[in-house]
């Protein structure tokens, strides 16, 4: 990573603060974006970019702090000019700012509903977006970003949140195809670990407790390594792709693909969808669960 220049949105706390500081380690130049919001969305501090880049700086880093938000093309737009007028170039984008604004879906209003796709997917579009003609001009650059069990598998009360890191994977594989000419990477990550916005979910029932100590035992510098090395030239075969960090396990989530079909040559009627076609297929159907159902053993 030396001398790289990498932009990490949500980088004042946790998942971001980690990959930013290991980052620095490794010899990149990097850009602390945050906004210094809540984790709802509220409000804004300098604070957070400012004291994690001179974090970096003091560790012997290079660092510059930046305040602007993802959630708009303007925000995203200078986030990324900052790191061209700071260090003349751009290498990498770290798609890691994010806010909650959780509600069972019937309950949910439109505010929250686009307040949370405005941060995590248009907030992952736009900042792509602004780096992409940096990445097709040097012919090179590489993408993380960040998605979530959530999206993947499912949860309860986090339908804005789950289709918007649901649609992170789709916009990340169109990037993925898009810019493969260009030797431009795309990744995903859904990072399993203790952050601020997970500390805000509820934890009323023996069930909800269990699986908040769990992810109390994963911690952010868990996921940097892997954020990192997607970053670099050393991953130039991996491009596509969305891995799970869970702890110390490392896992490939699947990508949809058809996994049964059935066909009648006169077509279908309902009748024939009741009687043939779903008793057929019915076996391969997803069940409905959640993420803590899905991962269901204790972390390594």
């Amino acid at each position: 990573m030396k001398d790289k220049v990498i932009v990490v949105t949500g980088a004042g706390n946790g998942i971001g603060r980690a990959i930013a500081l290991l980052l620095g380690t490794q010899g990149a130049r990097v850009v602390v974006n945050d906004l210094g919001s809540s984790g709802s969305g509220d409000g804004s501090d300098a604070g957070p970019a400012s004291r994690v880049a001179e974090e970096i700086r003091a560790a012997g880093g290079t660092a510059v702090a930046d305040t602007h938000s993802v959630a708009t093309a303007e925000g995203a737009e200078a986030i990324v000019r900052t790191a061209v007028d700071h260090f003349g170039r751009i290498d990498g984008v770290v798609n890691n700012a994010g806010i909650l604004r959780d509600r069972i879906f019937h309950k949910m209003s439109e505010a929250e509903w686009r307040s949370v796709m405005d941060v995590h997917l248009n907030g992952s579009y736009y900042v792509s977006r602004a780096a992409a003609p940096f990445f097709k001009e040097q012919q090179s650059g590489a993408f993380v970003h960040m998605t979530s069990g959530a999206g993947l598998v499912g949860n309860f009360g986090q339908a804005n949140y789950a289709a918007a890191k649901l649609g992170i994977v789709a916009l990340s594989k169109s990037i993925a195809l898009d810019m493969a000419r260009f030797n431009v990477r795309s990744n995903c990550i859904a990072p399993f670990a203790w952050s601020r916005l997970i500390g805000t979910l509820p934890s009323e029932t023996d069930a909800e407790k269990q699986r908040l100590a769990r992810l109390q035992s994963m911690t952010p510098e868990q996921v940097a390594p892997v954020a990192v090395f997607l970053l670099s030239e050393a991953a130039h075969a991996v491009n596509g792709q969305v891995l799970a960090v869970r702890g110390n396990e490392l896992i490939v989530m699947s990508q949809p693909r058809p996994v049964a079909s059935v066909h009648r040559a006169e077509g279908w009627t309902l009748q024939s969808l009741a009687e043939h076609a779903v008793p057929a297929v019915a076996r391969a159907f997803t069940p409905l669960e959640r993420s803590p159902e899905v991962f269901s053993w204790d972390p390594v």
